[in-house]
């Protein structure tokens, strides 16, 4: 809220904060008219129109007085909320105790909201669309829809990393409910997503997608229209059956809503899994001690609430260790640390990220990533197909390259994630969907399986000793479901609607179980956003960076990666010209890489230590000088020019962005070429460029096929 202060801006002696143009500007422009400068002042300083500066002095003055009241009147609560204060802020403000206390206080008052239509013909007709949003005025425009309904909470006002692909999964679930005679109330707040289109559900209410928007709909779709609070006169007539919530299909912001509104009593009302099930799977520590009961293989972690039990926890474990908070999305304030001081300044990041959130801890499994989306009803699973990433574990799923079928793996590894998924299912009691990645090792995981770009004959089959530990599970839709769904021609949200409505996945034509395999291979494809952002990293690891992605379709492997380059920009030519800068610690897995792109008469230019590197294995490499070493020519003038046509950068995990890397990395980005910092997409690209199989050796065909979609699904 604009209540929030960094700590630092209050520190004696600390800076008074600029009005620099960046994401924290709005809370300066407040702190500081708090702390006595005037708007004019302001104004002069941000170059804002001072129009805007009083507006935010006007809300500081109701913040005040909300501060200095002896008790919450009528006048000053309706005026607070008239003016956009949530509850939980008055709470807060007031020292009233729990945004609860407030929200009863408001409705015993009268002081609800009302929803008015949006008027999209500006006036110059009459517009007609169910298509809504809140005020604090006296008319209600919206009745009560007729007949059975269901309430599907959108995924908002997304971060970059996110994608369009839970508004997929939200639109679909509104069709699927329109499809069983059930009418669908869509709720969401981004302008710039299909499911906001309003002819996409039966109802579209334009709202923030927090406990109390939510609840206020709930309760406006359960009931006659009031004024100032009082029923109308017949109140047997007025009310009407409340609808049921879907919280599913909108991604973690969606999920994480089941939680608040269980809270709030409204359990029974929530679609599918209850929101103790969505807990113990997202909670790591409830869904651990379920696993261990039921024999699941997790790797080894814990949770910790502070530094010293951190460290104490990794120490434990051996480093490695990947380091996350419960209940986050897009893999946000998730990283891999190699070391005691990483994880110690990880945990001040992390604790801004996720306030007061435990962070789990576990050692980090070096192998092959393996993703399942299922639909569960209690009992059943049905699979439409299992994907494998290109690269190894550690590096977000949503920015991984992505295969379907899981081509490399053994029919034991198959029946594996086939059996955990079930159990998962099963153990929970999930009914609805369910998201599963896995990470597939050889012995203890230390050295690890090596990942699709190192399979040296297309399959690790000869390794017997792998071991399949469960990574994750998302008891909600995820952004590989409309990837799953468009390659199997398995509608997995209308199956996982019909089946958190009640239905049997053994009653239903889609069946049980894994599904058979198409005969066509599809490769997800991540795409980014990076050359819009300035002094953004465009290193990938745990934490998702892409904002989108492409799918590349054939009937063979090396024909569905090439097209799956093309498509996201990650494609390598023969003879192009490659920077390597490669750490210490990455060297031996880029053996591979190098003698592909040697061999194959590519042109290796490199930083001092690679270039050592790539001699030692017989090879040329044209040395390039360190940015930081400020010589005329170094490696981002290289990249500036045009002398180089893509670029292999691994990083120490140790990051910062004064580091070479960094500028390396920016630089590709901003030249729009290549830029790979995983060898195993590296290798891949490489492979695939010269006409080798993605996997080794040559490549069967070199052609690709033409067809659409639905003919390669269709066979």
């Amino acid at each position: 809220s604009l209540t929030w202060e960094d700590p630092a801006w209050r520190r004696e002696g600390g800076e008074v904060p600029d009005l620099t143009g960046d994401d924290t500007r709005l809370w300066k422009l407040m702190f500081r008219l708090r702390t006595g400068d005037s708007p004019d002042q302001l104004t002069r300083e941000s170059g804002i129109d001072i129009w805007f500066i009083r507006a935010l002095e006007h809300i500081l003055r109701m913040e005040q007085a909300l501060r200095n009241s002896d008790s919450l009147g009528s006048d000053m609560l309706r005026a607070a909320k008239v003016m956009g204060f949530t509850d939980e802020e008055i709470a807060e403000l007031t020292g009233i105790g729990l945004p609860e206390r407030v929200r009863q206080r408001r409705i015993e008052l009268g002081i609800i909201p009302v929803y008015k239509m949006v008027d999209t013909c500006a006036g110059e007709f009459e517009a007609a669309t169910p298509y809504f949003y809140s005020t604090y005025e006296e008319e209600n425009e919206t009745e009560p829809i007729e007949g059975e309904s269901t309430v599907v909470i959108g995924s908002g006002p997304i971060r970059i990393g996110q994608g369009i692909e839970f508004d997929y999964c939200s639109v679909h679930a509104a069709w699927a409910l329109q499809g069983q005679g059930i009418k669908s109330i869509m709720i969401n707040s981004n302008p710039e997503t299909v499911s906001t289109d309003f002819d996409m559900s039966d109802r579209l209410y334009f709202e923030p997608l927090d406990d109390e928007s939510v609840r206020n709909i709930i309760d406006n779709e359960s009931s006659a229209p009031t004024h100032h609070g009082e029923q109308s006169p017949d109140e047997s007539d007025s009310l009407r059956a409340a609808p049921r919530v879907a919280v599913q299909f909108g991604g973690q912001t969606a999920i994480n809503l089941s939680q608040s509104l269980g809270a709030a009593g409204l359990t029974e009302r929530i679609l599918g899994s209850a929101p103790r099930i969505i807990d113990a799977a997202t909670d790591r520590g409830r869904f651990e001690a379920l696993a261990v009961s039921d024999g699941i293989p997790l790797p080894p972690g814990g949770t910790a609430e502070d530094t010293e039990s951190a460290l104490s926890l990794a120490e434990t474990l051996g480093y490695p260790v990947l380091v996350r908070p419960s209940y986050v999305l897009g893999g946000r304030a998730m990283d891999i640390v190699d070391n005691p001081g990483q994880l110690e300044r990880y945990w001040t990041r992390a604790q801004q990220a996720a306030p007061g959130q435990t962070i789990l801890i576990d050692r980090y499994l070096r192998g092959i990533e393996v993703e399942v989306d299922a639909v569960c009803d209690g009992e059943d699973v049905l699979i439409p197909g299992i994907m494998q990433h290109i690269e190894r574990a550690g590096v977000h799923s949503g920015d991984s390259f992505a295969v379907y079928p899981a081509i490399w793996l053994s029919e034991s590894e198959v029946d594996s994630v086939v059996e955990y998924t079930r159990r998962i299912g099963r153990l929970l009691g999930v009914q609805g969907l369910m998201n599963i990645q896995f990470v597939i090792t050889h012995g203890d995981g230390a050295n690890g399986y090596s990942s699709v770009g190192f399979a040296a004959n297309g399959h690790q089959d000869g390794l017997q000793s792998s071991q399949v530990y469960v990574l994750e599970v998302n008891p909600r839709s995820s952004r590989t479901m409309p990837f799953i769904s468009k390659v199997t021609g398995i509608p997995i949200i209308k199956v996982a609607t019909y089946v958190m409505n009640g239905s049997k996945l053994s009653e239903l034509e889609w069946g049980t179980g894994l599904m058979p395999r198409k005969d066509l291979v599809a490769v997800k494809a991540p795409v980014f956003s990076m050359s819009k952002l300035k002094n953004v990293d465009t290193f990938l690891g745990p934490e998702m960076k892409s904002t989108g992605e492409v799918m590349g379709i054939d009937t063979e492997y090396d024909a569905a990666v090439r097209k799956a380059l093309i498509a996201s920009n990650h494609s390598l030519a023969p003879g192009d010209s490659v920077l390597l800068s490669i750490a210490d610690s990455a060297k031996e897995d880029a053996v591979p890489l190098v003698r592909v792109l040697c061999d194959q008469g590519h042109e290796i230019y490199a930083t001092s230590g690679t270039a050592k590197f790539v001699r030692e294995l017989g090879y040329d490499a044209n040395e390039v000088e360190r940015l930081l070493s400020y010589t005329p020519r170094n490696v981002v003038t290289l990249i500036n020019d045009g002398t180089v046509d893509a670029v292999v950068n691994i990083p120490t995990g140790d990051r910062y962005a004064q580091q070479d890397g960094f500028y390396i990395r920016r630089s590709a980005v901003e030249r729009t070429i290549p830029c790979f910092t995983s060898i195993d997409t590296a290798l891949c690209a490489a492979r695939v460029a010269n006409g080798m199989s993605a996997s080794g050796g040559r490549s069967a065909r070199a052609d690709f096929n033409v067809k659409t979609l639905s003919e390669y699904v269709g066979g």
